[in-house]
């Protein structure tokens, strides 16, 4: 299992989505971009950093056409997602162009579980696969 540190409300959209204006649907990030390639495909855990990125809600809306929810935790993991392909460019509304896509598919959240992040796509420790599936017995 393979985990990436990604800043708010980039984590939270990805993991729980937000309103589309225009049809009220949930919308989801589809794609994480980055200045690298992945040739990783399968589940990865999203860590929601400690520090929020600087961008405001009102900037996501007229942007990308989503407004956030409000709850956006910071410092540990709040889901996981699928990687399903790496490509350059995408379709998606949340492309950034000259980035890498890594293509996003099957977001869970899951209980929060406080914990460092780092940079770069790497694996989980057991330790914290550990304290996941401790979380996700309690709340069951």
């Amino acid at each position: 299992m393979k985990i990436i540190s990604i800043r708010q409300p980039w984590a939270a959209l990805i993991i729980s989505g937000g309103t589309d204006v225009q049809t009220g649907a949930t919308a989801f990030k589809d794609v994480e971009n980055r200045t690298w390639a992945t040739s990783y495909r399968g589940p990865v855990l999203i860590h929601a950093s400690k520090r929020p990125d600087a961008v405001r809600p009102e900037e996501i809306e007229r942007r990308f056409g989503v407004r956030l929810s409000s709850d956006q935790q910071l410092g540990g993991i709040i889901g996981m997602v699928d990687i399903i392909d790496c490509v350059r460019p995408h379709p998606s509304r949340w492309y950034a162009p000259e980035h890498f896509a890594f293509v996003l598919a099957n977001p869970r959240p899951l209980p929060f579980v406080r914990w460092k992040g780092a940079l770069s796509l790497r694996s989980a420790p057991a330790e914290l696969l550990a304290l996941i599936d401790e979380q996700i017995k309690r709340a069951a």
